[in-house]
């Protein structure tokens, strides 16, 4: 058989510079805005879904307390990103449907969230503590991930690795697809997630078809993501059916939210199941034969 000799992307600098990249958008501004805000979570995601993959070659104690500290990091700043998520969402959704929001203008839940971040007092002592707090926290990690050894790491396992993400991913699909609720959705995405964050670095096997999967891993994860903005939504606006308990819009408002997850999940399905599908393999999908560095 011919092999293919190829040499992954290097972990290491990756790693180093999604937590320096990081770092130096929340240096940036005083009180991060949302664009600010979903950069640096998902550096998070992303060298968390790193610290994933190298685990099995990685010290322990390393691994486990590096992935606490970016979660804390996402966790600081979850509340402000689904502020922000909430009101554009809502936004949005009275662009297209002024007729129901004409007759929600005493709602309060709804005009509460529809207000402006100065509204919300978004420039607020808690918000810059968090900053703070956020910033410590990645130079540390930062300052960690210098001294740790990564550069033996040995590609065989890496894809190995890679292989139990794209199973995880599969398990999750089929649960959701069967199973079609919130929570399930939530964990097929999260997965999604670590699958196309790691393949990056398995560019090199087979760059255009590496590339084109994280294209439609990109585009999967996105309509997942809308589909749980949604959600998320529904949830804050404590809406509940019940027979004449609510205003008509009310229940008008909860049936387009619910379209538009209608919208979402018929996105995904097809590119799902092309990709995830009982019987299709990793190798298949990357189509490279073997690994060699």
């Amino acid at each position: 058989m011919e092999q293919d000799l190829v040499k992954l992307k290097n972990i290491k600098p990756a790693l180093s510079g999604y937590i320096k990249d990081a770092e130096l958008l929340l240096e940036s501004a005083e009180f991060p805005d949302e664009v600010i805000i979903h950069d640096v979570r998902v550096l998070m995601k992303k060298s968390r879904s790193v610290l994933r993959i190298i685990a099995p070659q990685i010290e322990s104690d390393f691994t486990s307390r590096e992935n606490l500290a970016m979660r804390e990091v996402g966790r600081i700043l979850h509340s402000q990103r689904e502020t922000f998520v909430f009101r554009k969402t809502l936004k949005d959704l009275k662009k297209r449907y002024p007729e129901i929001f004409n007759k929600l203008i005493s709602d309060k839940k709804i005009s509460g969230l529809l207000k402006k971040p100065d509204d919300l007092n978004i420039h607020s002592e808690t918000i810059l503590n968090g900053r703070e707090k956020a910033l410590k926290i990645l130079k540390k990690t930062g300052y960690h991930i210098r001294f740790e050894p990564m550069a033996n790491l040995d590609a065989q396992l890496l894809l190995k690795e890679l292989e139990i993400s794209y199973n995880r991913v599969v398990n999750h699909y089929l649960m959701a697809r069967n199973y079609t609720k919130t929570s399930n959705l939530h964990e097929f995405r999260k997965a999604s997630k670590d699958f196309l964050y790691q393949l990056w670095f398995f560019r090199p096997l087979n760059t255009a078809v590496v590339k084109s999967l994280e294209k439609k891993m990109d585009y999967l994860t996105q309509n997942l993501g809308k589909y749980n903005d949604l959600s998320r939504l529904l949830k804050v606006l404590g809406y509940k059916y019940e027979y004449t308990a609510n205003l008509p819009a009310v229940d008008e408002l909860a049936i387009v939210i619910k379209e538009e997850q209608d919208r979402c999940l018929s996105k995904v399905w097809p590119a799902a199941h092309q990709l995830f599908c009982p019987g299709q393999n990793l190798v298949n999908i990357l189509g490279f034969r073997l690994l060699i560095i």
